[in-house]
């Protein structure tokens, strides 16, 4: 039994070790595990994956666990390494408002990893998904929004720890051991805002995901740590520009309450920064219902709250990475397209002249009054003026992929399907869909990379 006075992370750890987890909260974590892997092999065609790869195969290694969208195999750390850059290389994976991080990339990274290493079956890699999910959650509720608007990378800072506790997990770790593989992580936890908009930033989402890998196989070594690594008088509260001084009660809840399941997890079905979203709806919706061409379009302003300028950083775009950054290119192309997709950062794109006369006419201004009461990212007043002297205004709050607006399974299948045939045939790539919508039946992860290997017949 622990009460608020105990260190949070032997509170943690005694979740991670122990906690039952509700079936509602597996189905959404194989949901997000479905989304990911999707995904991930969207995103290992891409440069920032490749070069990882590079890396990692000349560096060597047992070949033990599998690399997404190649065939290769490599040790449990740089698979983690590579399939956690990949997941997020397109900024195409998913969102929590509550930690402000893309849970899944780290988790589902580390994840996949360690269940290969433990021949865990699928059932085991869900409830391991949701322990990290639920301790990155408390970490983010207490330290954010003011951890984030500090320059942290929550994807990597918070998911290292929430990765160290999947790991742990799958290795069938005791409290103690538990709570040291988050110690270590706390210890490798890092990642820097302002690495958005380069390869930079989904190698911290790997990064994560190694971190979390490496904590935990050296826990089991009986590794020592800092069981105050969190909330010391210089543990990552502090350190990390906490929002508060201390977890409160926050750790107590765990296992009481589910954030995966009372909060919900956002889907992306835009491959550009969340912050993004809200307006890209409403752009496409606007050009839907009143049918104006960009040319009649006078200008777009947006605005937004205190914290969306430090994620946007990019005004004019001159690289895809960018583009994904910039609220400005992406109203442009929903304004100019009606639609935003993977295509849409790729180099034709960018250079499109009807996008780019577009980018003069679009502002984006803080107003105090957007997002008060409301997530972080999340609000936008939109205003399209046409030169005919129409303004059309709406004040939108989220964007379709929501846990209020979550996809239907036909979205679901339909992204991933799209996603997935980036790297393989749609035979496979169908095969690995109906795989991963049984995950929890599966007896061994490992299985998964002859689905993604298999000749189509």
């Amino acid at each position: 039994m622990t009460d608020a006075s105990t260190p949070a992370l032997r509170q943690f750890g005694e979740f991670v070790a122990t906690s039952v987890v509700p079936s509602a909260a597996r189905v959404a974590a194989r949901d997000a595990v479905l989304d990911t892997v999707g995904v991930t092999l969207a995103g290992s065609i891409e440069p920032a994956a490749r070069l990882v790869r590079d890396v990692a195969r000349a560096e060597g290694g047992a070949a033990r666990c599998a690399v997404l969208g190649t065939g290769e195999r490599t040790s449990a750390g740089w698979a983690a390494l590579a399939n956690g850059t990949a997941a997020h290389a397109l900024d195409f994976d998913d969102m929590c408002f509550v930690s402000m991080a893309h849970p899944s990339a780290p988790l589902v990274a580390a994840g996949l990893a360690m269940a290969e290493l433990t021949d865990a079956g699928g059932a085991a890699l869900l409830d391991a998904y949701c322990v990290g999910f639920e301790v990155e959650a408390v970490l983010g509720r207490v330290m954010n929004p003011t951890h984030y608007e500090r320059g942290w990378h929550a994807t990597s800072s918070l998911g290292s720890i929430g990765a160290a506790a999947t790991a742990a997990r799958l290795l069938g770790q005791d409290a103690g051991a538990a709570t040291r593989s988050m110690a270590i992580a706390a210890a490798e936890a890092s990642g820097l805002k302002e690495s958005f908009g380069t390869m930079v930033k989904p190698l911290q989402a790997g990064l994560a995901g190694r971190n979390g890998v490496l904590a935990a196989q050296l826990a089991d070594t009986g590794f020592s740590a800092s069981e105050h690594a969190v909330d010391g008088s210089q543990g990552l509260l502090v350190a990390m520009q906490s929002r508060q001084g201390t977890l409160g009660d926050g750790a107590a809840s765990l296992g009481q309450a589910w954030e995966i399941v009372d909060g919900g997890i956002t889907v992306k079905l835009y491959p550009s920064c969340a912050g993004t979203h809200p307006t890209i709806d409403t752009l496409i919706d606007l050009r839907a219902e009143y049918r104006f061409t960009p040319d009649e379009v006078e200008a777009v302003d947006v605005l937004v709250d205190s914290v969306t300028p430090t994620v946007l950083i990019h005004d004019r775009p001159t690289t895809g990475l960018e583009g994904k950054f910039s609220l400005h290119y992406c109203a442009a192309a929903a304004v100019a397209h009606g639609r935003v997709n993977v295509q849409t950062f790729e180099s034709p794109c960018l250079a499109d002249p009807v996008i780019q006369a577009l980018l003069p006419r679009i502002t984006m201004r803080v107003d105090p009054a957007v997002g008060v009461g409301q997530p972080t990212l999340t609000e936008a007043i939109v205003t399209v003026r046409l030169r005919n002297g129409t303004a059309l205004e709406r004040r939108v709050r989220g964007a379709r992929g929501y846990p209020d607006r979550p996809p239907t399974a036909t979205q679901q299948g339909e992204k991933f399907r799209a996603c997935a045939e980036r790297a393989v045939s749609p035979g496979v790539a169908a095969d690995a869909l109906d795989w991963l919508r049984d995950l929890e039946r599966h007896p061994r992860v490992a299985a998964f990379s002859d689905v993604l290997t298999a000749v189509p017949a």
